[in-house]
């Protein structure tokens, strides 16, 4: 049967990372793959992470399963961290994932079951993966304005007037924070708007949020979805800790489905746990007893914001410094959007040619679509990139 396998398509992003490692020049930049590193290059153990490791080495007494939804203890910590008090608890039913991914897969796969004829709109752009595993999974994307790369900032007009398409029923997918890969972000007036649009056709938000703390604070961030979760009759959360907590390799992610109807919670619950056991059946523990340790230690916890807060800072910094080198280079404010955007990344909105003319003029590893990870950046690489953007002519 393997002779009828087809080739899939390369994922650019890791031929990306290949072609850098490949690369002999000393001065080169990986601004491609999408995880945090610091101004050394390394992505490294949160501090409170290595403590609550040890707390587990040293007091965990069995490797036994957990139960399929994983432990309830956990889903209550991330409920509590994403939602606080905006939702009552016993309105939401939660799964352990492996990792953000593995959330967006299993709602997916929830919707599939629930409405066979649901379609799911998606931001253009948006995280590649979305629409690949939609594509995998049969179930049909529509996209939604959303970037505008003449500003670098959202296309608000556009968005509602693509998501006034949708019919009731129809799923819109949300990016709860630091948009992946535009860095844009809707303010809390527009999430408003959005909020009111959702309830007026009768459509099912479902928020991805995966970098909450890396955007404008812990609290700030989660605004969104907690506005959208109060506010709306149902709506899915998946959730990923790979980047808050920096346990990548971990696998670490979470589902929600929040439903106002009283007496929903139990049935979904219950789905969320039938779809875990038919696709991995128990999810990973480990980065999820970490996160568990650390969000319910006031200790730990503390320490865990404060290191974030000094990751989310470096991040901003880093921005200021890009969208003041290029202006001194440019003479103009035009890169000015990279200081406002949020998050690990920003979407220059050039073309694949400009992109491709960095890499080959100046070692600049970037995806294609000119999304550049600012956490790949330091203070020493900032003017590398600033001048090969200007010579390049973006």
């Amino acid at each position: 049967m393997f002779e009828n396998l087809k080739p899939q398509p390369a994922d650019k992003i890791l031929a990306l990372m290949q072609m850098y490692r490949d690369d002999p020049r000393e001065q080169k930049v990986d601004l491609g793959v999408g995880v945090y590193k610091n101004a050394e290059g390394v992505t490294p153990v949160m501090r409170s992470v290595k403590v609550a490791e040890q707390r587990i080495i040293d007091e965990q007494a069995t490797k036994a399963y957990t139960g399929l939804a994983g432990d309830p203890a956990y889903a209550d910590a991330m409920i509590d961290l994403i939602l606080g008090n905006a939702v009552e608890r016993d309105k939401i039913a939660a799964a352990a994932t492996p990792g953000g991914t593995g959330a967006v897969r299993q709602a997916f796969e929830l919707i599939k079951m629930a409405n066979p004829g649901a379609r799911v709109f998606v931001s253009d752009p948006t995280w590649p993966n979305h629409v690949s595993i939609l594509k995998y999974v049969g179930i049909e994307a529509v996209v939604y304005r959303y970037f505008d790369a003449s500003t670098g900032a959202v296309n608000f007009d556009g968005m509602l007037e693509d998501l006034k398409g949708a019919k009731e029923g129809d799923v819109v997918l949300l990016h709860g924070c630091c948009h992946n890969p535009t860095g844009a972000n809707l303010n809390s007036t527009q999430w408003q708007a959005v909020v009111e649009l959702l309830n007026e056709r009768g459509l099912i938000p479902m928020v991805d949020i995966a970098y909450q703390g890396f955007g404008d604070g812990l609290e700030e961030d989660a605004a969104g979805v907690r506005l959208v979760a109060s506010s709306v009759p149902e709506c899915l959360i998946a959730a990923s800790c790979s980047k808050n907590f920096g346990i990548y390799r971990e696998r670490t992610g979470l589902l929600m489905a929040i439903s106002q109807q009283g007496d929903a919670e139990g049935l979904n619950q219950k789905t969320l746990a039938y779809l875990n056991r038919q696709n991995y059946s128990f999810p990973p523990d480990h980065g999820a007893r970490v996160v568990t340790t650390i969000l319910n230690d006031p200790e730990l916890r503390a320490d865990w914001k404060q290191e974030l807060e000094e990751t989310r800072l470096g991040m901003l910094a880093l921005r200021q410094q890009l969208a003041d080198e290029l202006q001194r280079l440019s003479g103009s404010d035009r890169f000015g959007f990279i200081a406002e955007h949020r998050g690990m990344f920003s979407l220059l909105g050039t073309t694949p040619e400009l992109v491709e003319k960095m890499r080959v003029d100046a070692g600049i590893y970037m995806v294609g679509d000119s999304r550049l990870n600012i956490a790949g950046l330091n203070a020493q690489s900032v003017p590398v990139l600033a001048k090969a953007i200007i010579d390049a002519g973006v």
